[in-house]
């Protein structure tokens, strides 16, 4: 249990941040790529590029080239599942 509560702990400090938290959001609807995160997120490139490359070392994220296009998708179902049960919660409309 206690190592459960160490991950669980990990992923919402991960998570505490609004930005990355748009992101995620983001990115629970469909794959995008940086050039279309920057525009949904407005973030510059390089700050974007910092949030994307922290969530890829905590595997949260994970990358599919087509071309000389990386598409960045959530890699990890219990991260959706926190995100679909936040996005209940503060996104109703």
């Amino acid at each position: 249990m206690k190592n459960n509560a160490s991950k669980a702990e990990q992923l919402l400090k991960l998570l505490a941040n609004s930005k990355r938290l748009l992101i995620l959001c983001h990115l629970l609807k469909r794959e995008c790529t940086v050039g279309e995160l920057e525009s949904l997120v407005g973030l510059s490139q390089s700050a974007l590029s910092q949030h994307l490359a922290k969530m890829r070392h905590e595997g949260v994220l994970s990358v599919r080239k087509e071309g000389t296009r990386v598409y960045y998708f959530i890699s990890k179902p219990e991260v959706e599942a926190v995100l679909s049960t936040l996005y209940l919660i503060y996104c109703k409309e």
